[in-house]
C-alpha cells in the first residue's frame, strides 16, 4: 500500500510538470515538506459480531489514542498572476489567489487503550467489561486545494511582497490503512485493511520567498474523514465461526510542516 501510494504521488507529479511549456512564466512552485503529525483522539464505533455463534455480538466504543508521527509530502501549485500558468491572462487582482495539489504520507498507530465492552446473546446483555484495543495504520492524502494570499515587504526582486501568509481548503482522497487488535474474551488479530475516503482538508502557512525562486514555508494543516474498515476472522475458540468485526474511526488530523520550494 505505502510504495503504491508513495509512486502515484510521484507519477502525478511527473506527468503535471510535462504539461508546462518550456518558457514557463507562470508563478509555479515545487516544494517538499517534513513536519509532524500529532497525537490525536479518535473516538471510534466498533462491533465484533458472531462472536462464538451466530446471535453473539461485542459491542465497543474505542478511545483511540493515536501516536506523534513524521509527515512527508509534496506540493505542485500556481498563483494565477496575469502571465498565469500555462501562459493564461488572468486579471491582476487573482494575483491573491492560487490553487496547489498536496500529497503526503504518515503513519497513524493507536496505542494500547481500554474499551467498555458489551457482550450480548440474541440482543439480550449478559456482561459488560473492559477490555484492550491498539492498532497500527497508515495514512496517505491527495488533496486539492484552493488557496489565497497576502504580500508583505514588497521589492525589485520579489515585486508581490517576500512574506506571504496564505489560507487554502479543499476536498482531499485519502487512503488508509488499519491492523487492529481487539483484547476480547478471546483475542482477535483480524489483520489489515484498508478504506478510500473523501475527506476535507484545511491549511494555513507563511511563506518566506529568500530568493526569487527559492522559498521556505512553515504551514499548519488539518485533515478531516471518516473512514470504515470491515474485517473477518475464524473464531479462535475452535467452534468454527467466523467473526465480523468492524471498525470506524473519526479523523480529525493535525500536523505543522517545514517546507522548501523552488519557483519557476
Amino acid at each position: 500500500m505505502k510504495k503504491a501510494v508513495w509512486t502515484l504521488g510521484v507519477l502525478f507529479l511527473a506527468a503535471a510538470l510535462l504539461t508546462l511549456p518550456a518558457p514557463a512564466k507562470a508563478e509555479m512552485y515545487l516544494e517538499a515538506y517534513l513536519g509532524a503529525n500529532l497525537p490525536d483522539n479518535f473516538n471510534t464505533a466498533g462491533d465484533i459480531a458472531g462472536y462464538a455463534g451466530p446471535t453473539e455480538h461485542d459491542r465497543g466504543t474505542f478511545p483511540g489514542k493515536g501516536d506523534a508521527a513524521v509527515i512527508g509530502g509534496l506540493k505542485l501549485g500556481t498563483w494565477f498572476v496575469p502571465t498565469g500558468f500555462l501562459g493564461y491572462s488572468y486579471p491582476d487582482w487573482m494575483k491573491y489567489f492560487g490553487f496547489y495539489t498536496d500529497f503526503s504520507f504518515h503513519r497513524l498507530d493507536a496505542r494500547q487503550n481500554r474499551y467498555l465492552d458489551t457482550y450480548s446473546i440474541g440482543g439480550v446483555v449478559q456482561e459488560t467489561g473492559f477490555n484492550n484495543f491498539s492498532s497500527e495504520g497508515t495514512v496517505a492524502t491527495w488533496a486539492f486545494m484552493f488557496a489565497a494570499r497576502y504580500g508583505f515587504f514588497p521589492d525589485s526582486e520579489v515585486p508581490f511582497g517576500r512574506l506571504q501568509p496564505y489560507v487554502a481548503v479543499g476536498p482531499a482522497i485519502m487512503f488508509s490503512t488499519q491492523t487492529p487488535k481487539f483484547g476480547t474474551y478471546t483475542p482477535l488479530n483480524p489483520g489489515s485493511e484498508s478504506s478510500v475516503d473523501v475527506a476535507l482538508a484545511v491549511d494555513a502557512g507563511l511563506r518566506y520567498m529568500c530568493l526569487k525562486n527559492v522559498s521556505v514555508d512553515l504551514s499548519f494543516k488539518y485533515r478531516y474523514a471518516q473512514p470504515s474498515y470491515s474485517y473477518a476472522q475464524l473464531s479462535p475458540d475452535g467452534t468454527g465461526f467466523v467473526n465480523t468485526l468492524k471498525y470506524s474511526p473519526t479523523y480529525n488530523l493535525f500536523s505543522f510542516q517545514l517546507g522548501v520550494a523552488y519557483h519557476f
